[in-house]
């Protein structure tokens, strides 16, 4: 599991069955620092209700599969959560950040 940031959506007309009523959102992958780490990538929408600018958990593979609806589609990235903050602790102090 690891974070990213809604930065997009896609829209594809045709996908597979299972796929069917879940959005798409383009993902930028985040660091432990909450830094873009790597290529944007394209994510099914778990929760049904991740937007733009909105700081999620991603999961890869099978457990992509397990995060959506309809078990076992076939999926490499799904969204599984909405961040509503985050704790982190860097020299000896506490930064606390919300999304965005």
């Amino acid at each position: 599991m690891y974070l990213g940031k809604v930065i997009g959506t896609l829209v594809a007309t045709r996908k597979n069955e299972g796929l069917k009523g879940i959005r798409l959102l383009i993902v930028q992958p985040l660091g432990h620092d909450l830094k873009p780490r790597g290529e944007p990538q394209i994510a099914a929408d778990g929760t049904g209700t991740a937007g733009h600018g909105d700081i999620v958990f991603l999961v890869r593979a099978r457990e992509a599969s397990l995060a959506l609806p309809e078990k076992w589609t076939p999926t490499d990235l799904a969204i599984c959560g909405i961040v509503d903050m985050v704790e982190l602790e860097t020299r000896g102090k506490l930064k606390a950040r919300g999304p965005g």
